[in-house]
């Protein structure tokens, strides 16, 4: 394996968002395999066993990665970071089985649920590899264990589910390929960073981990906040309608991750930018970015929409099969709800430049209380239709009131 060697920027950049636009790719075609290797029940029990674990794994995860990522005075060290995320692990999967177990779901669900859990612990302790690896710059080996475990990740799922004709053995590979990753990609990559493979030990100082704890606590909260409100159609409809009617969503919703990353990617290059205005005080600069912005999720929203009208069956067909041709009513509601959470995204961007940090915990809090009263009302009476108009509310509660802690800044310090 080659000697330790930093990237530009430029090259940092390039490799990261390759990395994750193939990852997400094969996201997609896992979702993809699932519906035309199989059927919208298998597609609904993955996307449970997705629903049901990230929440979960965000809280504990903590974003430690960004903490450690941001220790530039290398206040902790790897193996700090390493004990707490192995204890932090070991308590989702804890607790992802409670729920696996009590939640009354068909025994191949819960153990689908369960090994999703499994792999969602291997990927975080990837993170911190990653986290690693990003601290000296070298994220071109983050770009490359992403694009293997994706490629793997879709490879194993699909043999898996077109061998034995279940969802459980493709997620029993998707374990393997996310281990496998980790066992012989991202471990010796640590090694290489560190030149020791005693320094990669984990370390349980208690009074070391307290102190990380507290400073982590926010952001895993506010993390957990932001999948819970991805996340609560989803319940909802599997409560209500069922799993298979719940595949069908999922799979229909995963278009709106396209523009997702091209928001993501604007708003990283732009929360510098902002941040500048603020700092300096330029209101009108300020507000001249963030509304360019906020028209260019617009407009994504607008297209979507659009084309879900216009095109919507033949898409969906094309896709994933006819069962999912004749949702084209929730294409277009998840479209309108797209473009809403695309400007949310931007808002909450613009937050973050202008440090406004703790009030996007109530914030948050306030959606997550009224994205299920809405499915409660809705769902039951309109079906999957209304489960996209529920995140159709919940996306502009959440704009509404990150537009109110920007234009009156007082109210978010």
């Amino acid at each position: 394996m080659q000697q330790n060697k930093q990237l530009t920027l430029y090259h940092n950049f390039s490799w990261i968002f390759l990395g994750n636009a193939i990852y997400t790719v094969c996201q997609w075609g896992m979702l993809i395999a699932l519906a035309k290797l199989g059927n919208p029940l298998m597609v609904g029990q993955f996307a449970l066993g997705m629903a049901v674990t990230t929440p979960v794994v965000m809280f504990t995860n903590l974003q430690l990665r960004s903490v450690q990522v941001t220790d530039v005075r290398k206040q902790y060290c790897f193996s700090d970071y390493l004990g707490l995320r192995l204890i932090s692990a070991a308590l989702s999967l804890l607790v992802i089985t409670i729920i696996s177990l009590l939640a009354g779901y068909h025994w191949e669900t819960a153990l689908v649920v369960f090994l999703v859990g499994v792999a969602k612990v291997f990927e975080s302790i990837s993170d911190l590899f990653y986290g690693l690896i990003q601290q000296h710059e070298c994220k071109d080996r983050i770009a490359i264990s992403l694009m293997i475990r994706g490629l793997l990740s879709l490879l194993l799922l699909s043999i898996g589910v077109y061998t034995f004709g279940s969802v459980l053995w493709g997620v029993i590979g998707l374990v393997f390929a996310w281990a496998a990753v980790l066992i012989a990609y991202d471990i010796p990559n640590g090694v290489l960073v560190l030149k020791h493979i005693l320094k990669l030990q984990p370390r349980w100082q208690l009074k070391t981990l307290v102190k990380l704890v507290l400073l982590c606590l926010p952001l895993g909260l506010m993390t957990m906040l932001i999948s819970l409100n991805i996340n609560i159609p989803r319940y909802f409809i599997a409560r209500y309608l069922g799993e298979q009617e719940l595949g069908i969503f999922a799979a229909i919703a995963y278009l709106m991750v396209v523009g997702g990353m091209i928001v993501s990617a604007l708003g990283e290059s732009s929360i510098a930018k902002l941040a500048k205005y603020h700092e300096h005080k330029n209101v009108i600069a300020f507000h001249t970015l963030l509304l360019k912005l906020l028209g260019i999720a617009g407009l994504f929203g607008g297209i979507g929409v659009l084309l879900a009208l216009i095109a919507g069956k033949q898409i969906l067909t094309l896709l994933y099969g006819y069962e999912y041709g004749e949702q084209t009513n929730v294409l277009v509601w998840l479209m309108f709800a797209a473009g809403i959470s695309y400007m949310s995204s931007f808002l909450a961007y613009a937050m973050t430049a202008a440090k406004h940090f703790f009030i996007q915990i109530p914030l948050l809090s306030a959606v997550v209380i009224i994205s299920p009263i809405a499915c409660i009302w809705l769902v039951p009476q309109l079906g999957l239709v209304g489960a996209a108009i529920a995140l159709s509310i919940a996306a502009t509660v959440q704009a509404v009131l990150s537009w109110a802690v920007i234009l009156y800044p007082g109210n978010g310090k």
